[in-house]
């Protein structure tokens, strides 16, 4: 039997959130029941942040709402920057057993500062404010790591630096949640630039079971290496990935407005790089290929409304 590989999709959020044309809330809506009927294990549907940082996103509570209406779901998981969003996440809390909370901080200082306003102890201190308290509701918790290889402004990120980070970060849970999989950390390769090497320098930093059991591995294809970094993961254990329909998702400061680098790894680039090295995923090709279109399309439309 083929080993099998957790896909979180990723579209619904770090896909769109960065678009100038506001996506209408039917729409994030209709893309994310096709991605759930793809299959895929977990969904990225949307954040708690300040509406006036992420407008995308202003639609979070309704996104949300809608979500609990839904019968038989993948998990969800919703970023929260803060214990503001947090305390608008909680409400969702009782009525929905697969919701996921997601924080996110930084390996670089400079990129904490520049998109958190806050440095990365700082960060960490805000998530102390709620983080112990959802996994003490056996709410489980992934805690972001952007920059892992390198930064915009600083450049190459030490593999040492990213370890440092994600042991701050494992310093708010207790135990009993690690031991029970509460905690995952995921490392983000924010600006797209890391080869198969770095990858596996990266990983080393971490025990194999770790690796194996609590890693998660966002991808970005700038340089078209995604896929090869995907094999280096796998390799090295890794048994967690993200990506985003239609790759969705290209990171600003990866390129410009003129010219957008491509965006998180495509679904269904990561769907045949597992397959093509006999690895299971359980997702529907055919539907992803349709919710791939649909996604496509409806930035499309949103970035031509926002030209005329």
């Amino acid at each position: 039997m083929s080993a099998r590989v957790i896909i979180t999709e990723v579209a619904p959020r770090d896909g769109l959130q960065n678009e100038a044309g506001v996506i209408p809330t039917d729409d994030k809506l209709r893309l994310i029941g096709m991605l759930a009927d793809c299959a895929v294990d977990e969904i990225e549907a949307t954040s708690f942040v300040s509406p006036k940082w992420v407008p995308q996103l202003a639609d979070a509570e309704a996104v949300v709402e809608a979500i609990m209406g839904r019968k038989q779901p993948p998990r969800y998981s919703v970023l929260v920057p803060n214990k503001r969003g947090f305390d608008r996440f909680q409400s969702f809390v009782d009525r929905g057993a697969w919701l996921k909370l997601a924080v996110f901080t930084a390996a670089s200082e400079s990129f904490s500062q520049k998109n958190t306003n806050a440095s990365i102890e700082d960060s960490i201190e805000r998530f102390r404010e709620f983080v112990p308290d959802a996994l003490a509701q056996g709410i489980p918790v992934r805690l972001y790591i952007s920059c892992v290889i390198a930064c915009p402004y600083e450049g190459d990120i030490e593999p040492r630096r990213v370890r440092e980070v994600a042991d701050d970060l494992m310093s708010l849970a207790p135990q009993e949640s690690i031991d029970r999989g509460l905690i995952e950390i995921d490392l983000g390769d924010t600006i797209g630039v890391g080869a198969p090497a770095d990858i596996i320098a990266l990983l080393s930093e971490f025990d194999e079971s770790v690796r194996s059991q609590r890693l998660v591995l966002h991808l970005h294809d700038t340089h078209g290496r995604a896929a090869e970094c995907v094999r280096a993961g796998l390799q090295m254990g890794v048994k967690k990935f993200d990506s985003s329909a239609a790759g969705l998702g290209g990171c600003p400061f990866a390129g410009s407005p003129e010219n957008p680098a491509p965006g998180n790894i495509a679904t269904s680039i990561l769907v045949e790089t597992l397959r093509s090295e006999g690895f299971a995923c359980g997702v529907d090709i055919d539907k992803l290929r349709t919710a791939s279109e649909y996604a496509a399309s409806i930035v499309a439309r949103a970035r031509a409304q926002q030209v005329s």
